[in-house]
């Protein structure tokens, strides 16, 4: 059976500078099992699958999933999806505001034209994180744990520890290891870019901070993730809850890995906004059985 299908870039800003995302449109009727072999298929960070919604007032319901496992929720596959769905002939109960239905509820998502924006979802797990669990965390890092800023449980669904360092520069020069200590990991590491991106990096003169994200689910080797929409919308309920960043504030993610990811963070009486490019780059059909 032949089922539409679209590969979106998310968070870039220009062509093939973000995070790609496979989606499965009218995926009714593939059974779990089906949906983790086509996703480990694709072989990217994620590929999410479209059916029809079963709580009232969503446009559509989502499963998302990684190479290997189910997630409650992804920010890169929640804009990308959207995008797919608008340009599948998706058309939203309530204009320019899309809501899907995912494993952790119902998400609002701003539909801004180029742009899309997802309104950042309740942590499930906040706090700090214990000293002898940073010991691990920062071995992995391979940065000793007084280079640690601080750091906090972000966990918003895919399990994120946030670690922030002193600046963009030791962001970048991070070079982890899973092997240190091995077993699952989801960190997001964050620093601050100096006025004019004084600290060398120029391309992070236009963001606020630098973003990396580094994962496993310890059978693998750890992996950087390009720009990851999840992390970005807990790192900035972190940032702003505690005074570190105002609001409006751009984050740049993928550097390193050779993208150029751009993320968008604003603030209002809805709640806390993530927001960036999101543009089909494939179009056409997958045969799924």
């Amino acid at each position: 059976m032949s089922r539409p299908f679209r590969q979106v870039d998310v968070f870039g800003s220009g062509p093939f500078t973000g995070n790609p995302l496979a989606v499965v449109l009218d995926a009714d009727g593939l059974t779990t099992e089906e949906m983790q072999r086509i996703s480990a298929w694709t072989n990217l960070s994620e590929c999410t699958f479209v059916l029809p919604p079963t709580t009232e007032g969503a446009d559509y319901r989502v499963r998302i999933f990684s190479l290997t496992t189910e997630l409650p929720f992804a920010g890169h596959p929640t804009l990308g999806t959207a995008r797919a769905w608008l340009e599948a002939g998706g058309v939203p109960h309530e204009s320019g505001r899309i809501v899907q239905e995912c494993g952790i509820g119902l998400v609002t998502v701003r539909d801004g034209g180029d742009h899309l924006a997802f309104a950042a979802p309740p942590l499930l797990r906040s706090g700090p994180v214990s000293p002898e669990h940073l010991v691990d965390v920062a071995a992995v890092l391979g940065v000793a744990v007084d280079e640690v800023v601080e750091a906090r449980w972000i966990d918003n669904g895919p399990g994120w520890v946030g670690v922030l360092l002193r600046d963009a520069a030791a962001v970048l020069a991070l070079e982890p290891d899973g092997a240190r200590r091995p077993g699952g990991w989801a960190i997001g590491v964050v620093g601050a870019h100096g006025a004019g991106a004084a600290d060398g990096d120029a391309a992070g003169s236009d963001a606020a901070i630098e973003v990396r994200a580094f994962f496993t689910d310890g059978l693998g080797p750890l992996i950087e993730d390009p720009v990851t929409g999840s992390l970005n919308a807990s790192v900035a309920q972190w940032l702003l809850e505690t005074g570190r960043l105002e609001a409006p504030y751009t984050a740049a993610q993928g550097t390193r890995v050779g993208r150029r990811g751009r993320v968008r963070v604003t603030r209002d009486a809805g709640g806390v906004w993530i927001g960036g490019a999101s543009v089909v780059a494939i179009s056409g059909e997958i045969t799924t059985t």
